[in-house]
């Protein structure tokens, strides 16, 4: 049986080199990529959080602002009382 000829031996090493080279990558991008995806879901969450506080403020608020106009017309209501009384 005929050896392969010393190039043939040496591309097919160089091959193998690659393709381990081109492996580890791989996994190296795919460890990075899910690293990447984990921070993007937790920044998702803390978006979340956040406009659900805004909203939650907003709200209480509007009830705030709702409460001072009524307690605005209470006090002009209980001012007109007291100017058309008779003292």
């Amino acid at each position: 049986m005929k050896t392969p000829p010393e190039s043939f031996l040496l591309f097919k090493e160089e091959l193998r080199k690659a393709q381990l080279e081109k492996e580890r990558l791989k996994q190296h991008y795919e460890e990075k990529l899910s690293d990447v995806n984990r921070e993007l879901f937790r920044l998702k969450e803390q978006i979340q959080s956040q406009q659900d506080m805004m909203r939650t403020t907003l709200e209480y608020a509007s009830v705030l602002e709702q409460r001072l106009s009524e307690f605005k017309e209470e006090v002009a209501h209980v001012t007109t009382q007291r100017k058309n009384s008779v003292y």
